[in-house]
């Protein structure tokens, strides 16, 4: 009586659109001081999916592996043991050249340090990524200025980081990461260096992307206010994940 009721699931399991990122078992460990170093074991066997329009924030305290995780999401480094795969494909077949242009079209990263070109325009440095799409430049632009209206700054295009808030300087750094159109995007302490209010207001327009531009949002803090707004929190403690909920 029961199978077609299994029947459906399991359609609705091949259908289902893969994880834009999925990690198994993911372990890393670094050797300090040259070969007869001291081995440390920063992730102990991680295992999550992160799925198209989800918001995730990952929390713990210092040492907890958090940076670690971020870089093996972010396709920056690879795991030690385990399997990560990236919209179904797997690291452990992909060459650097292929992460580079996995972290170019599909990851958009925004961190606590804004880390804008001080000379440049907002225009121009939300631009910088497209450089790499061998785009034309009045398309590379078009993109741009797209993206910074997008995060309220239609009228800043020309303004240089020295010219602009704490706040709108994040809101270029978040539209340079969303000019690619990527499918995960990483923020890292996003308000650590904004005051409360400003802070808030960030959060907020972060907190909108997934619904509006169907990117999978995770944010790596060690707040338990800003990891209380999302949906799904994972909470993790040397190496491992404590609680997830």
């Amino acid at each position: 009586m029961s199978e077609p009721l299994v029947l459906g699931e399991a359609v609705a399991d091949a259908t289902r659109e893969p994880p834009v990122v999925e990690a198994i078992d993911l372990v890393r460990r670094y050797r300090l001081g040259g070969p007869d170093g001291a081995v440390v074991e920063a992730l102990r066997g991680i295992s999550l999916r992160i799925d198209p329009g989800e918001f995730v924030t990952i929390v713990g305290p210092s040492g907890s592996g958090k940076s670690t995780l971020l870089h093996l999401l972010g396709a920056l480094d690879r795991p030690t043991s385990g399997t990560l795969r990236f919209s179904g494909r797997d690291v452990a077949e992909m060459s650097d050249a292929d992460l580079a242009a996995l972290r170019n079209r599909e990851i958009g990263f925004v961190f606590q340090q804004f880390h804008l070109l001080a000379r440049t325009s907002a225009l121009a440095n939300v631009e910088l990524p497209l450089v790499y799409r061998d785009l034309p430049r009045s398309e590379r632009r078009r993109r741009a200025a797209a993206a910074l209206e997008s995060v309220g700054l239609a009228d800043r295009l020309g303004h240089r980081p020295s010219q602009l808030s704490g706040g709108e300087q994040q809101r270029v750094a978040i539209a340079r990461a969303l000019v690619t159109e990527p499918r995960l995007l990483l923020a890292d302490e996003p308000t650590g260096n904004l005051d409360s209010a400003t802070g808030a207001e960030v959060m907020d327009l972060l907190q909108r992307l997934p619904a509006e531009h169907g990117v999978a949002l995770v944010v790596i803090t060690h707040d338990p206010e800003i990891a209380a707004l999302a949906p799904r929190r994972i909470r993790l403690r040397d190496g491992r994940i404590d609680r997830e909920g």
